[in-house]
This record gives structure tokens, sequence and C-alpha cells, in this order.
């Protein structure tokens, strides 16, 4: 009989097996996402799945876009460049999204630089 502790680690490591392979999945499919075959580590699929959908939907299209503005984000996802910029900062605050001033615009990124 398995004690509680191996059935965790037996879960653990089968929820890391499909993590893996539901990445692959998704750079396969939207190649310009990530490098090595995997996705930014900061937003894993597990990560991405238990946002919120509103804070998924800017998650995922900012991954597509490598780094936006809110503007740019916003002409993508549909929505107001206000929410846009509120999600954004939300994600931020959460440290999965890094924000930088070039210029007089802000900028947001997944990957690189982050807060978390």
């Amino acid at each position: 009989m398995m004690s509680d502790v191996s059935k965790d680690n037996e879960i653990l490591k089968v929820l890391m097996e499909i993590n893996n392979k539901v990445d692959k999945l998704l750079v396969q499919n939207m190649p310009e996402i990530g490098r090595d075959d995997t996705l930014p580590e900061s937003l894993d699929v597990m990560t991405l799945l238990s946002l919120p959908d509103h804070l998924r939907t800017t998650a995922t299209a900012l991954l597509e876009l490598k780094h936006a503005t809110a503007d740019e984000l916003s002409k993508k996802t549909h929505k107001e460049r206000a929410v846009e910029s509120s999600y954004l900062n939300q994600l931020v605050r959460m440290g999965y999204v890094s924000k930088f001033r070039k210029g007089r615009n802000v900028y947001f990124s997944i990957g690189e630089g982050l807060n978390r």
C-alpha cells in the first residue's frame, strides 16, 4: 500500500509530465512564443490555466507578441486600451510580466527581467 507522500509524489510527477507535453504542443502551434521547446518559466501551462480568463487572454496574446504596449495588445485582443493596461499591470504585480519604458512608451513582456 502506498503512503500519502508516495501518492503525492507520483501525482506531481504525472502532472509535470503532462505540463511538459502541453508546453511542447503549444510551442508547436505557436512557435513564436518559445525557445528551446519551452514556454517562459514564469508562465507555464499550469500557471496559465490557473489565471482567470481575462488575464489568461491577455497573457496569451502577450506571449504571441513577445513584447507590446497596452495599445498594441488591445488591438490584438479587441479590448479597450485602459482595460488591457489594467490587466497587464495586474500580471506585473503578480510577477508574471515585466514592464519597461522605451521613450514615451511603456512595454510589457513575459520572460526576461521578471520580478518574481
